[in-house]
C-alpha cells in the first residue's frame, strides 16, 4: 500500500502538480514523517 500510494503521489508531481489533495494525506505525512 505504502509503495503504490507514494509511486503514485510522486508521478503526479512530476507531471507537474503544486498540490495534490488526497484521502491519504494523513497515512502519507506520517509516511514522510517517519522517514
Amino acid at each position: 500500500e505504502r509503495a503504490v500510494t507514494m509511486e503514485s503521489l510522486l508521478s503526479m508531481r512530476r507531471a507537474g502538480a503544486d498540490i495534490i489533495v488526497t484521502y491519504a494525506a494523513a497515512k502519507t505525512a506520517r509516511w514522510l514523517k517517519e522517514g
